[in-house]
């Protein structure tokens, strides 16, 4: 492909991208394709021949696009949203064209660099503590991963070998390995499936203490289980908190882990993946009361900053920890400037060793969003939640399960958690909206999240009609049910009754 034909490519793609992203919700939101669908649409191996880039966009409208569920769909309600934006869009672009490989500053100064003031750019933007911001006089730093559990996976191995070395100083008569069998680390029960993962990836076991009644993680249960395990030889050494869990969107109580992560030295990591972004709101960081605790924070841009997947913000109090675990150097990554300056070599603050430009499209949306559109977007995502939980509390078929949170609403109809089951399984099958289910204080319940590019009223509307709609049939076809279940019960009591010998004595 020369240049040419590639400018004809790209502006292809460029318009098939703004016709999907314009008629998005003309589109059922779940495909009805079966498990391996495409193995029958395309060939076995890679073609000889190259193939006119023409006939492979036709491909992707007749074979790659029945097989997507359309995350970008005003009319995708389930997990959390994963935003866009055409300006991230944009940044993705270049980005990929660039092509660079950023694990160190030489290896493209402006990767590094940019990097560093996008991160000081959000850390103020979400009023974060000094102390995280690369630009604070201490240790602190920001850096972007790709998601929410590369950030918790890093901090809890550098938290495990931060313990390590700690413990070795205190008990040199202990071997390494002594140690590390000792380990154990904390969250919610009602953390992300990510946080368990974490324990699994890190060899230390991870304990899922049980929320309370709202869903959060105090301060006395967390003691509590710490105590136990310090009883029995054990060694402590993070707690992950949550701010916004995956289930209801509750809050784990900061300010009371905070100090008891502290009194243990513990390393306390927040995960914000999802509301971490509404702090950029100044109504919403009373919230946050006590992160000053923490140790290292996370959020997602891709959920609700208007950048697309893949884009997690993490930050940390001290950043040496972060090398001082991971840092292995070959000669082949020496060069001249290191140690001149405290822009720091990101590769020593991930898991991989190259990265991508992510900070490109970052500076790109904010800078051509700005600061107060994307506050209302996400003021605007929050009040469409609200719209849907008064539908919900204007219909007496209908319970909200817990408190409304952000943008989520977990909702159920009254009575046994089949009916609330075979609701969203028929709702699924139709394929307009999607939503998923989830338990809270044993109550199976669906979860309705304000997701899609530029969700407006009308769907919200749209998506009530439409559980309304299923609801009444259900119900009914419930009804209907029962009705018959009953009329076949008289009418086989009434059989039994003629062939009883009393009865027919009494007809003789």
């Amino acid at each position: 492909m020369d240049v040419n034909e590639f400018r004809e490519f790209a502006r292809s793609a460029v318009d098939f991208v703004a016709d999907y992203l314009e008629n998005i919700r003309d589109r059922p939101v779940l495909p009805s394709v079966e498990p391996g669908y495409l193995q029958q649409l395309v060939p076995d191996e890679v073609p000889e021949q190259p193939e006119q880039w023409q006939e492979v966009m036709k491909d992707i409208e007749r074979i790659i696009l029945p097989g997507v569920t359309h995350w970008q769909s005003p009319n995708f309600h389930a997990y959390y949203p994963t935003s866009t934006s055409y300006p991230s869009i944009v940044g993705e672009l270049i980005s990929s064209a660039l092509g660079i490989v950023g694990f160190s500053w030489i290896c493209s100064p402006a990767c590094t660099e940019l990097e560093v003031i996008v991160m000081d750019w959000l850390g103020k933007f979400l009023d974060l503590p000094a102390s995280f911001l690369n630009c604070s006089e201490g240790r602190g730093g920001g850096v972007i991963q790709g998601s929410a559990s590369e950030s918790i996976l890093i901090a809890v191995l550098a938290a495990r070998e931060q313990t390590v070395r700690r413990v070795k100083l205190e008990h040199p008569e202990m071997s390494e390995s002594e140690i590390r069998v000792k380990l154990v680390s904390y969250s919610s029960d009602q953390s992300n499936s990510c946080v368990e993962k974490s324990g699994i990836l890190a060899a230390v076991p991870m304990r899922l203490i049980k929320a309370d009644e709202t869903g959060s993680l105090g301060g006395e249960a967390l003691e509590k289980e710490i105590l136990t395990d310090i009883a029995n030889g054990l060694i402590p050494i993070i707690c992950v908190a949550t701010f916004g869990t995956t289930g209801t969107c509750a809050y784990d109580r900061m300010d009371e882990l905070g100090p008891i992560c502290k009194k243990y030295n513990i390393w306390l990591h927040i995960d914000a993946a999802y509301a971490g972004a509404a702090l950029c709101c100044p109504e919403y960081r009373p919230l946050m009361n006590g992160i000053d605790w923490a140790d290292s924070f996370n959020f997602n841009l891709h959920k609700w900053m208007m950048v697309n997947f893949d884009c997690c913000a993490m930050w940390l109090k001290n950043a040496d920890t972060l090398v001082e675990s991971f840092s292995v150097d070959r000669i082949y990554l020496n060069d001249q400037f290191q140690g001149q300056s405290r822009t720091p070599e990101y590769r020593h603050w991930q898991i991989s060793l190259g990265r991508r430009f992510r900070a490109l499209k970052v500076w790109i949306v904010l800078r051509t969003i700005g600061a107060e559109n994307i506050r209302n977007n996400i003021r605007k995502q929050i009040n469409l939640a609200e719209l849907f939980e008064n539908y919900v509390k204007m219909d007496d078929r209908f319970e909200i399960v817990s408190a409304r949170s952000m943008g989520l609403v977990c909702f159920r109809l009254k009575g046994d958690c089949s009916l609330t089951q075979q609701l969203l399984e028929k709702i699924t099958e139709r394929r307009k909206i999607y939503m998923i289910q989830a338990k809270c204080n044993e109550k199976l319940m669906i979860r309705f999240v304000v997701a899609g590019l530029d969700p407006n009223e009308k769907d919200i509307e749209f998506a009530w009609n439409e559980i309304v709609g299923q609801t009444c049939e259900l119900l009914q076809l419930r009804k209907l049910a029962v009705d018959e279940s009953v009329i076949d019960k008289v009418a086989q009591n009434f059989a039994t009754t003629l062939t009883t010998d009393s009865y027919q004595e009494k007809l003789k």
